[in-house]
C-alpha cells in the first residue's frame, strides 16, 4: 500500500505542476481545495464503480465510506449507470 500510495502522490504532484505552470504566473482561485476535491471526485467514484462493476458495496469499502454516502455521492454526480465506455482522458476537463 506504501508504493500505492507514493506513485499516487506522485502522478498528483506532476498534474498539480503542470496545473500551476499553466496558470504562467497567474494566481488560482481563491476556491482551489473545494475546485481539485470536485474535479477528483467524479472520477474516482466512476472509475471505483466500474472496478466493482457498479456494486456500491464494494465500491464504498474501496473508498473508505458509508454506502449511503457513496450514494448520494453517486446521485449528485449523476453517475447512476457506470459503464467502460465512460472512461475518460487522465487530463480531460469533467464539468
Amino acid at each position: 500500500m506504501g508504493q500505492e500510495n507514493n506513485n499516487l502522490s506522485k502522478l498528483i504532484t506532476t498534474c498539480l505542476q503542470e496545473y500551476f505552470k499553466s496558470l504562467k504566473g497567474q494566481k488560482p482561485a481563491s476556491n482551489l481545495y473545494d475546485n481539485i476535491i470536485q474535479t477528483v471526485e467524479r472520477p474516482l467514484i466512476r472509475e471505483i464503480l466500474k472496478l466493482t462493476k457498479n456494486n456500491q458495496r464494494k465500491a464504498a469499502d474501496i473508498l473508505g465510506m458509508n454506502r449511503n454516502t457513496l450514494r448520494k455521492k453517486i446521485i449528485a454526480l449523476e453517475l447512476n449507470d457506470v459503464n467502460d465506455s465512460d472512461t475518460i482522458h487522465p487530463l480531460q476537463k469533467v464539468s
